[in-house]
């Protein structure tokens, strides 16, 4: 019997520790940011590279942060449904689709990251701020980027993987 064929089942612990790992270091990193640096104040690390202390309501770059406050509700329940997505097709998920899974990981645990801050503060802490020039990217956390890692890898390994092979034929038949 080939493991590719097989679902994660309980393999798939090692996928959720990723995203617990994740989210525990998440969670760290924001109590560092929020102890140790003055809410708005850049502390410049690298002529391109500061660590700013913001508290996003809204959504990625900062999308609906004056919206009133549903945004919040809005978002936790958005992320509560794509966490438990993500933990069912990692657990259901075939074996052998380790770039996948791994995306799926940081993705789960970038998006538990945010999910905590989102329901236990109202919003979500950012401190990592990336300039150029006087360009500013906004400001994000480590959940973000986690996600945004897991977004390329999902999206890389769906260009590397085919799955249009003899056993989407086989179970067409």
């Amino acid at each position: 019997m080939s493991n590719v064929n097989t679902p994660n089942g309980l393999l798939a612990l090692r996928w959720y520790a990723c995203a617990l790992v994740i989210a525990v270091a998440d969670h760290y990193t924001k109590g560092l940011a929020s102890t140790g640096l003055v809410y708005g104040r850049p502390m410049e690390l690298l002529p391109w590279f500061n660590l700013t202390l913001q508290h996003n309501t809204g959504a990625a770059f900062s999308l609906l942060n004056d919206a009133g406050g549903w945004q919040r509700y809005f978002f936790s329940v958005v992320a509560i449904g794509i966490s438990a997505f993500l933990t069912v097709w990692l657990y259901r998920m075939q074996r052998g689709h380790l770039l996948l899974a791994i995306s799926i990981g940081l993705i789960l645990g970038g998006a538990l990251g945010n999910l905590w801050d989102r329901m236990v503060l109202g919003y979500v802490v950012d401190f990592i701020s990336v300039h150029y020039k006087g360009y500013y990217f906004p400001a994000f956390n480590l959940a973000d980027a986690a996600i945004s890692v897991g977004a390329v890898g999902m999206l890389w390994d769906s260009f590397l993987t085919d799955d249009h092979s003899d056993d989407a034929r086989v179970n067409s038949k």
